[in-house]
């Protein structure tokens, strides 16, 4: 009989903030890559800008990373709606994981919990 090894639950919790962390960073940088597009760039921005918003309305000020996970897996279901209703443009759709991505990654400089 094969043994299933089980994670602690801290463990798995961190395993899942460096994913996310990941996530996040790849986006940001995907983001700061469109600079030299300075229309495209602006319009990301204020997407990023949505999300923000939205994210702050979800998690608060005062938050650790592991909040921040919990929001981002619920991210498809109010991240769309934030762009859509506060910063559309002409093919928003495409770009939404990359606009959530770097709205965590910058937002999560403010958890508590946070480490460069």
């Amino acid at each position: 009989m094969a043994r299933r090894r089980v994670l602690h639950p801290l463990a798995s919790d961190v395993v899942s903030i460096l994913t996310a962390r990941t996530d996040w960073e790849r986006g940001f940088s995907e983001l700061e890559a469109q600079k030299s597009d300075r229309r495209r760039y602006a319009r990301l921005l204020d997407a990023v800008d949505a999300v923000t918003a939205e994210l702050r309305a979800q998690v608060g000020q005062t938050f650790t990373l592991q909040q921040l996970v919990d929001a981002y897996a619920d991210v498809d279901r109010w991240g769309r709606d934030a762009v859509a209703e506060r910063a559309p443009y002409d093919g928003w759709p495409r770009d939404l994981a990359l606009v959530e991505d770097a709205a965590f990654h910058l937002y999560a400089r403010g958890a508590l919990d946070f480490q460069p």
